[in-house]
């Protein structure tokens, strides 16, 4: 990601996923935020004067991937439940139309320019919580103890004598 110089470059995508990387970063315990919380962070942060009424649609459907694209097709938002977002990492889940679309913003404005490190670093470390604690995942192993006194092929002999 390069630097930008001017705030007329800066698209209505690119600042959501600013203000959304600036809400995790500086609020790293929570697992997403609501619509109104990215909107109210847009407007507090000014990255485009005067606001754009766009950053709402953006935030609810433009650049959330898990969603059917209207218009927009961008991955960088990630719909956690109802009215709750965070930035999208690989390895989510999308709606299969906005397959290969835009992650990150091409650039950044200077004064934000450090975020393309730390979302290397935070979707790959985030990835990894996810996995870890796949409910799914975990239950792997969960029924071994059903059969811990039989052996592999002692088990399948009385299975199949009935």
């Amino acid at each position: 990601m390069a630097n930008m110089g001017t705030q007329a470059a800066l698209k209505v995508a690119d600042e959501v996923w600013i203000v959304t990387a600036l809400l995790h970063r500086e609020i790293p315990e929570a697992r997403d935020f609501s619509i109104d919380e990215i909107v109210s962070r847009a407007k507090r942060e000014g990255l485009h004067k005067p606001y754009r009424r766009g950053v709402y649609v953006h935030v609810v459907q433009h650049c959330v991937a898990n969603r059917p694209p209207n218009t927009g097709r961008y991955r960088m938002l990630f719909e956690t439940g109802p009215g709750r977002r965070r930035l999208f990492r690989k390895g989510d889940a999308n709606h299969p139309a906005r397959d290969g679309a835009k992650i990150t913003p091409d650039v950044l404005p200077k004064n934000h320019s450090g975020l393309a490190g730390w979302y290397r670093g935070w979707s790959a470390r985030e990835s990894v919580k996810a996995f870890a604690y796949d409910p799914l995942l975990s239950l792997q192993g969960s029924g071994k103890h059903l059969w811990s006194d039989e052996h592999g092929a002692a088990y399948l002999r009385r299975v199949r004598e009935g």
